[in-house]
């Protein structure tokens, strides 16, 4: 049982690495946004809210972003 943990963080630690390298994160990010566009214009559409995750990979901030914030913190 306890091999098995030891197998494990090797991994999780390779998997935290790659997803700090910025040109993954870019990579990710283009590959969610045409999954969102076309998931828009298919019959997938349920999914085409992942547009919206791939622009938060590359950084990009939605407008709206920190009224959502405010009124969340206003809420509470």
């Amino acid at each position: 049982m306890e091999s098995n943990k030891q197998q494990r963080q090797p991994a999780k630690e390779t998997v935290t690495r790659l997803f700090k390298n910025p040109k993954v994160k870019k990579i990710l990010g283009l590959i969610l946004i045409l999954i969102g566009l076309l998931a828009f214009f298919t019959p997938f559409t349920p999914g085409s809210w992942l547009v919206f995750i791939g622009l938060e990979f590359l950084g990009v901030r939605l407008a709206f972003w920190d009224k959502i914030k405010n009124w969340f913190k206003n809420k509470q």
